[in-house]
C-alpha cells in the first residue's frame, strides 16, 4: 500500500507548513495539495474526487468556513476520511462537523 494521500485546508501559512512537514515526516503521508479558502478547497475536491485518502480541514478560514468544505466532500468513497482542525472543539462544534460529514 502506498503513502496516505492528504489534502490540507489551512489558511495560516506557518501552521500549514508545519502540518505539511508533520504529515510527511511523521505520518509518511503524501500531501497532494493545499488550499486556503472554502472556494479553492471545494473546487479542488470537486475536481479530484477519487485522488485523496484524507482531507484535513481547518474549521475557521479567513475566506469561507471549513463546514462548507466538509459538505463539499459528500459523495466521497467510503474509504476517504475527513478530519477537522479547530481551536473550538466543544461538543456543539463536533456535532456540527459530524452533521456536515466529518469523520473526526
Amino acid at each position: 500500500m502506498g503513502a496516505l494521500k492528504v489534502f490540507l485546508v489551512e489558511d495560516n501559512p506557518y501552521i500549514r507548513a508545519g502540518l505539511v512537514r508533520a504529515l510527511q515526516d511523521v505520518a509518511g503521508a503524501q500531501v497532494l495539495a493545499t488550499a486556503e479558502s472554502e472556494s479553492d478547497a471545494a473546487a479542488w475536491l470537486t475536481g479530484q474526487k477519487g485522488a485523496w485518502d484524507l482531507a484535513v480541514i481547518e474549521l475557521c478560514l479567513r475566506h469561507g468556513a471549513g463546514l462548507g468544505v466538509i459538505r463539499s466532500t459528500s459523495g466521497r468513497r467510503e474509504s476517504q476520511r475527513v478530519a477537522v482542525l479547530t481551536d473550538y472543539a466543544s461538543k456543539v462544534v463536533r456535532d456540527w462537523c459530524r452533521e456536515a460529514g466529518a469523520d473526526a
